[in-house]
């Protein structure tokens, strides 16, 4: 009863709210009408104007590390083991997303208050087996807000080479005189890789011999000899060249 009640009395209340918001709107309506009018104008004169155009388009890139949901063995502070979950690193917004067994459609961000790192288990592509890949908090990082945020081990030894992940979101530019036509946000890649030294010192390098021998001129001879130095291309090919180095 109060239901029906309660629409009779917005019921009755509607036309005059109607009456009330087309007077509310007219002066916006005059306003739009001469923004049309002057873009008119301006079109006609050859002069700049704004052209409403399209809709946007799908985001281009990834928020992730790595798009696949892959086995992760979660090492905690405390030492408690946990079983592996299926997990992804968004990078972009600086979380952990897991995907319960029990609810593989779903997905939780994970609390990772107590988590010192993680190891993912990337499937066998060759008959050598999985490849592990592991991450950890970046603790030296030389920015300190930075040192909550995980990398990527390439290579620990007496040296250690980290991969930072970054991510920058770049909204889509298309409406406007002077609008660049790009329809898509997009997420761009922005990682940096990082050379820790022995006395813990570290600083970023590139990932290119010469560079790489400038940053630890005392393995300047190994990595030249290290097998395939000289062709290396992939994180996983460069953290092997180092880790022959650096024995």
């Amino acid at each position: 009863m109060s239901f029906r009640f309660s629409t009779i009395l917005l019921a009755l209340a509607l036309p005059m709210a109607a009456v009330e918001t087309a007077y509310a709107q007219q002066p916006h309506i005059e306003q739009v009408g001469a923004a049309a009018q002057a873009n008119l104008n301006a079109l006609v004169n050859g002069s700049p104007t704004v052209v409403p155009r399209g809709s946007l388009e799908p985001t281009k890139g990834s928020p992730y590390a790595d798009n696949r949901w892959l086995p992760a063995r979660l090492r905690m502070t405390n030492n408690v083991p946990l079983a592996p979950v299926p997990l992804k690193y968004d990078v972009l917004n600086q979380r952990l997303l897991m995907r319960p067994i029990n609810r593989p459609n779903d997905s939780l961000q994970l609390n990772d208050r107590l988590l010192a790192g993680f190891e993912l288990e990337e499937p066998a592509l060759t008959a050598t087996g999985t490849r592990k890949r592991v991450f950890r908090r970046f603790n030296e990082a030389p920015v300190p807000t930075q040192r909550a945020e995980y990398v990527e081990v390439l290579h620990e030894g007496k040296y250690a080479l980290l991969k930072r992940y970054a991510k920058s979101l770049r909204k889509a530019d298309f409406q406007g005189a002077y609008s660049t036509d790009r329809r898509y946000d997009e997420i761009e890649d922005k990682p940096t890789y990082y050379l820790r030294r022995p006395n813990g010192s570290v600083e970023p390098v590139k990932l290119t011999l010469k560079a790489l021998q400038a940053a630890a001129p005392e393995l300047a001879s190994a990595l030249k000899a290290a097998p395939k130095s000289s062709s290396a291309k992939t994180d996983a090919e460069w953290g092997a060249v180092f880790a022959a180095a650096d024995k």
